[in-house]
């Protein structure tokens, strides 16, 4: 192929389908700098990448050797599904206030335009799925076009576009995850983690406005730029590609059930910590 490797990996789990796509990329990822390299900074690692999760329920959901523990991953949850940290975002307006330029939460159910009222994305999705579970039109985006050019810090995911299905005699909502830029190593599995808890909170809010049962389908996750930082390959192949080595697939992963009590009593705690945030 001439030039980026566009490389597809099909699993059945988060963990398993995260780790797997560390593996193609490391193997068939091309050498490219980034604008965030310093001087003597080696090149990234990277490919155009298409992870798809068959079972994104299925256990075991947590991989043991993303950068973090339950407690991180329970946070960033919080800040993609309930929004904990809008209050980080920046006024547009005060150009010396240096706070985040966004979060996924705010884009994605108040997204704001010029003239135009705030926009629940997806309440929207989930109603246009009650109403047509087949149609091609539910989606919501990220990008603001007005400002995202120029900016600092533009938002790396770009858009969630949802489908339901009949499979096997059960409804089932898929989601597409489209990612203009994806840390492979220090991002990808937090992202996958917190879209899919969206992906289900979604179903349950389309059965609940349908009075129809629907299930989570399968996830696909698609990453223009999928890299890893040339800044911290030795950390990914010491602490990565040397557990596969030492480890089983058992030993590396983790079951969610086996935390998700632990996970849910931090809730409060998280969420006082994140209101001290940017005081």
């Amino acid at each position: 192929m001439s030039g980026i490797p566009v490389l597809h990996v099909e699993s059945d789990c988060i963990a398993r389908g995260w780790e797997e796509s560390l593996v193609e990329l490391n193997r068939k990822g091309c050498d490219i700098r980034t604008e965030y390299d310093k001087p003597g900074d080696p090149p990234s690692k990277d490919s155009t990448m298409i992870l798809t999760i068959a079972d994104p329920l299925k256990e075991p959901m947590i991989h043991k050797d993303f950068p973090g523990g339950p407690l991180e991953l329970q946070e960033y949850v919080m800040e993609v599904c309930d929004g904990i940290k809008d209050h980080l975002i920046r006024n547009q307006k005060d150009p010396e206030d240096t706070r985040w330029e966004y979060t996924y939460h705010q884009r994605l159910f108040a997204y704001e335009a010029p003239g135009a009222e705030l926009c629940d994305q997806i309440e929207t999705m989930c109603r246009k799925l009650a109403e047509v579970p087949y149609t091609r039109r539910a989606q919501a985006i990220t990008w603001k076009v007005w400002e995202d050019n120029d900016c600092f810090d533009p938002a790396c995911l770009q858009s969630l576009w949802c489908r339901i299905i009949e499979d096997s005699g059960r409804w089932v909502l898929n989601m597409n995850a489209r990612f203009r830029s994806n840390d492979a190593y220090k991002a990808a599995f937090m992202n996958i983690f917190a879209l899919v808890q969206l992906q289900k909170t979604m179903a349950e809010r389309i059965s609940q406005i349908s009075g129809k049962s629907i299930g989570v389908g399968r996830y696909c996750h698609m990453a223009d730029s999928y890299h890893i930082y040339g800044s911290y390959f030795r950390e990914f192949e010491g602490r990565f590609l040397g557990a596969l080595e030492k480890r089983t697939f058992e030993q590396r992963t983790l079951h969610y059930e086996a935390v998700r009590e632990m996970m849910e009593e931090a809730k409060p705690a998280i969420l006082e910590k994140a209101r001290n945030m940017g005081r």
